[in-house]
């Protein structure tokens, strides 16, 4: 199919492209364009004028300083699992982003882009609720700091106002206390999710957990966190019974969509097993070197 007709515009600056934006109630903006594009052509999305921001470099930085990653909107899904700065500062990021769709898309895909589509069978916003990321808007009212629980709503909805853009992106880095794991399940590589977890936890000093966190993939109508984890995990080393018992109590509380993939039972099955072996690969128990790119 044909996208439906809209006028393009090119933005040479932050302040230009909101500008533009602010001119006309049913604008977009576009970067990669490899979530946009397909809504466009599919004519799921009908904006009249497409504001260009690819050419804005201040967008595209990735750095750590005092212990926060920052990463740009601009930054390309390839750079993201790439760079070593990320690799160092915050694994489970650097690892989930291998996961997304094929090289050709992660060489021109957004990481800001990625983030304000909030597709809930998308690696980066489970990242982003595992971490307990902060999202960074501007808008002519000035800057606003979202933290990513609340960032994230239903079926490709946000926190962002008309006229805001997301610009950056900020993430607590790790520490030798931290600890990560990733799962997915798709049909084939590249494809989307039909489940997938992203788990961040910390221990202390003595190995017991402190804190655990997991963002799950296509779980449900959007980015979703794991509920019931820390009763069963915080304050002990954590075995495989416990992730066991975390796990079940986790998915009975999960409600994913029906949708050509399976049914809810099928999916919640999918989503649990992923939990189950995100959170092993965090804790390094048995089984964690379970190939995680199996359907």
């Amino acid at each position: 199919m044909k996208p439906p007709p809209f006028e393009y515009a090119v933005a040479e600056s932050l302040e230009h492209a909101i500008g533009l934006v602010e001119t006309d109630e049913d604008a977009k903006f576009i970067a990669g364009g490899q979530s946009l594009i397909p809504l466009l052509s599919l004519r799921f999305a009908s904006p009249t004028l497409l504001v260009d921001i690819s050419r804005i470099a201040e967008l595209r930085t990735v750095q750590n300083l005092d212990g926060t990653l920052t990463i740009g909107a601009l930054t390309r899904h390839a750079d993201i699992e790439h760079s070593p700065v990320v690799r160092d500062a915050v694994p489970l990021l650097s690892s989930a982003a291998s996961w997304v769709a094929h090289p050709q898309i992660r060489n021109r895909g957004t990481f800001g882009g990625a983030v304000a589509h909030a597709d809930s069978a998308a690696e980066f916003p489970a990242v982003l609720l595992a971490t307990e990321a902060t999202v960074v808007t501007l808008s002519r009212e000035g800057e606003r700091r979202i933290a990513g629980v609340d960032f994230f709503g239903s079926h490709f909805q946000t926190a962002l106002k008309h006229g805001e853009l997301v610009v950056a992106v900020e993430v607590p880095a790790a520490n030798e206390l931290t600890r990560w794991g990733f799962s997915e399940f798709a049909r084939r590589t590249g494809d989307y999710a039909i489940g997938g977890a992203a788990v961040s936890a910390t221990v202390d000093m003595q190995g017991r957990c402190t804190s655990v966190r997991a963002g799950l993939i296509a779980a449900g109508p959007g980015p979703t966190l794991a509920e019931g984890l820390e009763a069963e995990l915080v304050g002990r080393h954590v075995d495989e019974s416990a992730v066991q018992t975390a796990v079940a109590l986790a998915a009975n509380l999960l409600a994913p969509e029906a949708n050509v993939h399976g049914s809810k039972e099928y999916r919640r099955a999918v989503v649990a097993e992923s939990l189950r072996r995100a959170l092993l690969q965090a804790f390094d128990l048995a089984g964690a070197d379970i190939e995680r790119r199996s359907a």
